[in-house]
């Protein structure tokens, strides 16, 4: 017997003697014991975190602080509002501190080098020599010393790993102080891999989705409540209680580079999806509050909305830190938080946590008429979330808001928008000020005590002790909800059978063949029912380097499995052998809109972010920004008018036409995996039919092409005629672009798509497009 398992079964022993007269039975773990309350809630603990079990009635209760007594916030039975009130008057300010942090990304296990790097006593890990399971130094050091308890996971080596890990560090976390378990959470996870091939028997290391603008497609709330509800399930398995999503961004800007992670530009559409991606991510069936141990918070992100950063530059670069309305049209922006996330149909009422992006929403403070990051700005967290819309949820920054600002066209760069003069503890206490109540990326506590002992020295121990407590039971209520105080442990053999199940795995998969739109089909060329000979061409892939600077070098090769697409069709690499063609490409890859080698030339750096493949000249661009101002920067103009900029897949339109000339008079058709809109005039006419997906597998496309599915899915956005437009719309206002109309005089307006049949008219668009 392993030592952990006699440890057990003599405390087991010893339980059963002293309390004969229990109604809970106990069941010995590998790593935690489990007792069953007749009628109660099931509580799960560590044998060496030194958590006493009390015995009430016949019931049983975690003596988490170990006083040998029931304290309100031990007692399952009461609520999480008492429980939580009840504990944050016991903690003291470090403890506090603590809950206000929010981890750096983790990686289980860490790696070596680079950004997601840890060590294990002392050294990186080593495959084969370090346990992928145990906790890293850092970890244990935020943990413990800092008193950090909201974990971010980023990626994992396999389900049964991170539930290992999940048990070791909730029994860290159960052998401190007042037992406080650990709030695990992720950023979305669900995404597809594009050459896995589906097989409805068989399960995977998590389901694949389509991604928020591909669920958008569907126009079908009913769908993404029942994606949050299978994905709550595979976040509940992998230790996980909050999830860092919806993005309800409202993106009414078409070049902004988080589009793909938004509802698309409809603020209805958007609070809709928002509306049931929260209820099926909190809601328990069955639980008298709706919250229980099958429920994951939902972070909502980002108020009041992320998507309208001038010239479509995105805020967590200090080159696109503003955000402009030139149309008047900030309402706008808060409707998918007000008629969605703060007003979910189920009984968890709203969405626990909402996060402010980067963004300084230039010039809408109306009462004090700050330009601020939206974390630090009172008008837009007091004044309008706390006051008049009453949230009383948690509050938490986006990630690295406090660092210092060096750097404008750097990703891992601090993001103190609007307020670089102050000092990081100023900045924290602004921040906490405002009622907010935790700060991303922070793990650690030091400046948020400081920034507590200035409040004291300002306004008095006893406010700012009531401020800390506030935030405190806001945070602590999110804990008590979904249970994790109860039992916080995993039996890893069950996260396997759960995480990627044959039947998660199906429901993903038919939601990507839903989320797939048909935007041509000349003369009807789609379905391609029988076996023909297809021809598909190799495509090149430029390097590149993504925001870590991790770097991707060139290569030409098929962009998708041809042993699948040979389960489909005959396939040929001689365009003349083949009755059609398939070609597939991706949408435009644009910049940031910076360059500093422009600073060189006597420019100010910024340039357009091109949604066409070929050179684009910003000819019709404004004459100067709406915004501007920075201490790296002598100039507050950031226009970019007359300024040329390049696509680095420029190829991809080459390849279509490359195809078609081949290909002659036989179809080519052309499948597009696009993140953004696009201007479509460039490819366009060289297609006899268009599919355009947001994320999907190989296969579903091939299902679609062949008549195995039909197609039903319609733009979440306008596709515009050309980059004039681009520049002529408002950053804060949806549909006010000219749309592509194709050789068939079709518009690619929000809301077309066509199916087998021809263009789809149905009541989905008339009842988003307002």
């Amino acid at each position: 017997m392993k030592k952990t398992s006699l440890i057990s079964a003599l405390f087991i022993c010893v339980t059963i003697s002293v309390f004969a007269q229990k109604k809970w039975s106990e069941t010995p773990k590998e790593t935690f014991n489990l007792i069953k309350n007749q009628g109660g809630q099931s509580l799960g603990y560590s044998p060496m975190s030194g958590v006493k079990i009390l015995t009430i009635n016949g019931l049983a209760f975690k003596d988490l602080n170990k006083n040998d007594k029931l304290d309100k916030f031990e007692d399952w039975r009461l609520s999480a509002d008492v429980r939580s009130k009840d504990l944050a008057t016991k903690l003291s300010i470090e403890e506090i501190a603590g809950l206000m942090l929010y981890s750096s990304h983790q990686s289980i296990p860490a790696r070596a080098g680079g950004y997601f790097a840890g060590t294990y006593n002392g050294k990186p890990f080593k495959a084969g020599e370090t346990d992928p399971t145990d906790l890293t130094d850092q970890q244990k050091k935020f943990l413990k010393d800092d008193n950090l308890r909201h974990v971010l996971l980023t990626t994992v080596q396999t389900p049964e790993i991170v539930a290992q890990w999940n048990n070791k560090l909730q029994a860290f976390c159960e052998g401190i102080g007042f037992g406080i378990p650990a709030n695990n959470s992720t950023d979305p996870r669900h995404g597809t891999r594009a050459k896995a091939e589906y097989d409805a028997a068989s399960g995977g290391e998590i389901s694949m989705w389509p991604n928020s603008l591909g669920m958008a497609a569907t126009f079908n709330p009913a769908l993404v409540q029942k994606f949050g509800e299978v994905a709550a399930a595979e976040y509940r398995a992998l230790g996980i209680t909050t999830a860092l999503s919806p993005q309800v961004d409202i993106a009414t800007d078409p070049r902004w580079a988080r589009f793909n992670g938004t509802f698309g530009e409809s603020p209805l559409l958007s609070a809709a999806m928002g509306q049931a991606y929260c209820d099926g991510f909190q809601t328990t069936k069955n639980a008298l509050t709706g919250w229980g141990f099958g429920s994951v918070n939902a972070m909502v992100k980002h108020w009041p909305g992320g998507g309208t950063g001038e010239g479509g530059r995105d805020a967590h670069y200090g080159s696109g830190k503003f955000a402009v309305y030139p149309g008047n049209n900030f309402n706008a922006h808060l409707i998918p938080f007000l008629q969605g996330a703060f007003k979910l149909k189920g009984k968890t009422m709203m969405a626990s946590a909402v996060m402010p992006y980067y963004t300084i929403s230039w010039n809408q403070d109306t009462k004090n008429g700050e330009n601020v990051g939206n974390s630090y700005n009172k008008y837009l967290i007091n004044d309008l979330l706390r006051t008049k819309y009453k949230y009383d949820g948690v509050v938490c920054t986006d990630w690295g808001i406090t660092g210092e600002h060096k750097l404008l066209d750097s990703f891992l760069d601090g993001r103190s928008w609007g307020v670089e003069n102050l000092s990081e503890v100023d900045r924290h206490y602004k921040i906490l000020m405002n009622g907010v109540d935790q700060f991303g990326g922070n793990n650690d506590a030091k400046p948020i005590i400081a920034a507590y002992q200035k409040g004291v020295a300002e306004l008095g121990e006893a406010k700012m002790r009531a401020r800390m407590e506030q935030s405190a039971v806001r945070l602590l209520k999110n804990i008590f909800r979904v249970g994790v105080f109860e039992n916080p442990y995993l039996n890893p053999e069950e996260t396997k059978a759960i995480v990627g199940k044959p039947a998660f795995m199906k429901d993903g998969y038919e939601a990507q063949l839903k989320s797939v739109v048909l935007l041509k089909n000349q003369k009807q060329t789609l379905p391609i029912t029988s076996k023909k000979t297809v021809y598909v061409p190799k495509r090149f892939s430029p390097a590149s380097r993504n925001f870590l600077g991790v770097e991707t070098p060139a290569s030409t090769d098929y962009p998708v499995s041809i042993d699948l697409v040979k389960k489909y069709y005959n396939v040929t690499d001689n365009a003349d052998e083949a009755d059609f063609a398939l070609v597939f490409i991706q949408n435009p890859t644009a910049t940031i809109g910076y360059n500093k080698e422009d600073l060189k030339n006597g420019g100010n750096g910024y340039f357009p972010i091109n949604l066409q493949y070929g050179d684009y000249t910003a000819t019709e661009a404004r004459e100067k920004s709406i915004a501007g101002g920075d201490p790296l920067e002598k100039s507050n103009d950031r226009g970019y008018k007359n300024k040329t900029t390049s696509t680095t897949n420029i190829s991809d339109a080459q390849l279509v036409a490359e195809t078609k000339a081949k290909m002659k008079d036989k179809p080519v058709i052309v499948s597009i995996f696009t993140s953004n809109p696009m201007v479509f005039s460039e490819i366009e006419k060289d297609a006899a039919a268009i599919i355009l997906n947001f994320g999907v597998q190989d296969q579903a496309l091939l299902e679609i092409i062949s008549g195995k599915a039909e197609p039903s899915a319609l733009l979440p956005m306008q596709m515009p005629a050309n980059m004039i437009t681009v520049e002529k719309q408002a950053e804060d206002v949806p549909y006010d672009m000219i749309p592509h109309k194709d050789s068939d005089g079709n518009t690619y307006d929000f809301g077309f798509g066509m199916n087998w049949k021809g263009v789809i008219k149905d009541s989905r668009v008339l009842k988003f497009k307002k």
